[in-house]
């Protein structure tokens, strides 16, 4: 074959980035026509297309922060401690499922799921014995807990102000993203009407007892693990955002004393430069919503200030020494994009919770990037890029399409992605879009290396974190143990109160805060809420 065969043939194929955005053979200043560098801007200016942060990473590295939790509060406390001696910045709980969805320990909805997919936490005292050793004021926490993030939040301040730490000076992070969770993930309790209330009673009381905390994580994350594309997740994501914001508009606070504490949490898969790509865009397009739709007068209300984890759909069983790669592209991408967070998974999770082996690898994954790599060294190093700024346009604007496309679920024009949600259009984008890239696998037009081809027939053992089966035995008796120590008479009052907040509108987090000084249990209080609120019934979507 010639060499002009071989180079038409390459120029017939058809290439698409995971979003089904074609891909040229090669990108020229022709494909930018009409490019304009202002809409670009600079680091740290508006639109923030190239960072949020004039110096970037050469100002402040990202804040390496490993996701635990595992058993018990003594267990996950030992591999925080773990984690903090060997360089992480940051902590971020798991939380078991029970805790996720508000049930103790010994509700026999709990049997046999007490401390599996995270740290199995009842009350303040098992609060208290998670982060027993680490002062709370000088770390930064995050939390993945939603339809419970009141209580666990209220848990994390109880625990602060009695180890003598100043709740204004806490800084962290609770997802409390619930619209997500009725889209992709499904740790919710409440029906949305009343799981918004207690985001937005979150936003209020935070402003002024936990200043300095993020209030929301706003997730695309768990969209993308569904099998969302790239420019679904900025689509999706930035829609949830918007419907917080006027949520909490209409609950009477001002846009620019919440607004700077909103934080995003975005997936960061394998196709680099898409991602890149898609980072940048996201921040472009925020920054435009919140000054032009909201109106929002503070630049730092502008800003898209965001974690990344990798995928953890992408790692695979097969091979598993090859996650290692997986992982270290995933992490390079969300730092050429400007992550201020990041989360790198551990190469042996599609096998259990990582081991401290795995968990060091890629904590130290996060380390060579920062200190060896030299992708830390200047802000926004691919900006320019024929390819990567032609991507970050054609992101946008087939994102765009979509948010117009939730806009018109609701007449009214406020909450749009609401109504989308309840009639399945967003739920069933994500499910073909994840049924394409299977059927993509299975028939060898997507490569996943190690499983549908490079395949070996020999495996390789790998240790497996495994959880102890007694565990869940202690913790039903510590809880049982807890309820039998407690002050009955104060317990009961501070419940009667955060039902009648419930019932009578006021915010509920100053309720929720005194019931757990009082020891009510994570279990209780949701209990509490759900008599009044009652229970979500998902809507079936095929």
């Amino acid at each position: 074959m010639s060499e002009q065969t071989k180079t038409n043939s390459l120029q017939a194929k058809t290439t698409k980035t995971s979003s089904g955005i074609p891909v040229e053979l090669v990108y020229r200043a022709e494909d930018l026509d009409g490019f304009d560098a202002a809409r670009v801007g600079e680091p740290g200016e508006y639109p923030f297309t190239r960072g949020i942060q004039p110096t970037m990473y050469r100002g402040r590295l990202w804040t390496m922060r490993q996701y635990a939790g595992m058993g018990d509060a003594e267990e996950s406390n030992k591999r925080y401690k773990f984690l903090l001696a060997n360089g992480t910045k940051g902590l971020s709980v798991a939380f078991d499922l029970p805790t996720q969805i508000g049930y103790d320990s010994d509700s026999p909805l709990a049997l046999g799921e007490v401390g599996k997919v995270g740290v199995a936490l009842d009350s303040i005292e098992d609060m208290q014995r998670l982060f027993d050793g680490i002062a709370l004021d000088t770390i930064s926490t995050s939390m993945t807990i939603n339809a419970t993030a009141s209580i666990l939040l209220a848990l994390y301040v109880a625990v602060a102000k009695r180890t003598g730490a100043n709740p204004h000076k806490l800084n962290g992070t609770i997802q409390n993203d619930i619209l997500k969770e009725y889209i992709a993930r499904g740790t919710y309790i409440y029906p949305v009407t009343h799981a918004m209330r207690l985001v937005t009673d979150i936003f209020a009381w935070a402003a002024d007892e936990v200043p300095e905390w993020n209030t929301i994580s706003i997730s695309g994350y768990h969209m993308r693990e569904a099998g969302c594309t790239a420019v679904q997740e900025v689509a999706f994501t930035l829609a949830d955002g918007m419907t917080y914001v006027q949520a909490a508009i209409d609950a009477g606070l001002d846009v620019d004393a919440f607004a700077p504490r909103l934080s995003f949490f975005f997936n960061s898969h394998n196709n680099l430069l898409e991602e890149v790509a898609k980072f940048r865009a996201a921040r472009r397009m925020w920054a435009r919503i919140m000054r032009e739709h909201f109106g929002a007068k503070k630049e730092r209300s502008w800003m898209l200030r965001f974690h990344t984890q990798t995928a953890g759909s992408t790692l695979t069983a097969q091979q598993p020494e090859n996650n290692i790669v997986r992982t270290t592209l995933q992490a390079l991408a969300a730092v050429l994009g400007g992550t201020q967070s990041l989360h790198t998974n551990g190469f042996d999770e599609a096998l259990s919770l990582p081991t401290e082996n795995a968990a060091r690898i890629a904590l130290r994954t996060q380390q060579i990037l920062a200190h060896e790599s030299g992708s830390a060294q200047t802000a926004d190093p691919l900006a320019g890029s024929f390819y990567v700024e032609s991507l970050t346009n054609e992101i946008e604007q087939r994102a765009e399409e979509y948010m117009a496309t939730i806009a018109g679920f609701d007449k009214g024009g406020k909450y749009g992605m609401l109504r989308a949600i309840e009639r399945g259009y967003v739920q069933r984008e994500i499910q073909n879009a994840a049924y394409d890239y299977q059927r993509s696998v299975d028939a060898n037009e997507a490569i996943v290396v190690g499983v549908n081809d490079f395949a070996s027939e020999q495996g390789v053992a790998v240790p497996i974190q495994r959880i102890d089966e007694a565990l869940e035995g202690r913790q039903v008796e510590r809880v049982r143990a807890m309820r039998m120590r407690r002050d009955t008479t104060v317990h009961a009052s501070a419940l009667r109160r955060v039902e009648d907040a419930a019932r009578g509108g006021s915010n509920l987090m100053p309720q929720i805060l005194s019931a757990v000084e009082s020891y009510a249990t994570v279990g209780e209080i949701a209990d509490v809420m759900r008599r009044v609120f009652g229970e979500y019934r998902e809507t079936v979507t095929v």
